[in-house]
């Protein structure tokens, strides 16, 4: 008899997606204290992701892309770039703007957090039937895909969008 699931409302999805990214908080977080040169913040992750998939984006395109202020994205930029995993390079339309790119310090820290979080999210997968794992793969593309354009930040070319949309 075929396994029958209930449909789900968005409120609960919303819930059970909750419930879900704590508990990655909570093993990603030993991720964030096992780079090299120290531990970084939730914060100094989410910007290194963003950076990576806006490569040579200014700091107001940043700032959108996190939802964070003008002031505290540059300060945020000085500590990354003190500790070698960005740089600021001089803008190659706007000589009052400047490009962020990883170093190959910050790509390798990305990498290392990568690698080990993906231990951390196979040992848990190993546990799970693989017609769940199935249903989880298919939801969790789907929810990317919608992710994808509605976390668009303001100022950012179409093809950064359908990058990502098509990376799901």
């Amino acid at each position: 008899m075929p396994h029958i699931v209930p449909p789900h409302r968005p409120e609960q999805a919303a819930q059970d997606a909750g419930a879900v990214s704590e508990l990655l908080d909570v093993l990603w977080g030993r991720g964030q204290e096992a780079v090299p040169g120290g531990p970084l913040s939730p914060s100094q992750v989410r910007a290194l992701f963003a950076i990576e998939q806006y490569e040579g984006a200014n700091l107001r395109t940043l700032g959108d892309a996190l939802g964070s202020l003008p002031s505290s994205v540059s300060r945020l930029c000085d500590r990354l770039e003190a500790v070698g995993l960005v740089s600021r390079l001089p803008s190659s339309t706007s000589r009052r703007e400047v490009e962020l790119r990883l170093t190959r310090a910050g790509q390798s820290a990305l990498a290392e957090f990568r690698d080990f979080r993906s231990r951390e999210v196979r040992a848990v997968l190993a546990r799970m039937a693989p017609r769940e794992l199935a249903a989880l793969a298919e939801g969790l593309a789907a929810f990317r895909r919608a992710a994808a354009l509605a976390a668009r930040p303001a100022g950012l070319a179409a093809e950064h969008v359908q990058r990502a949309a098509d990376s799901a």
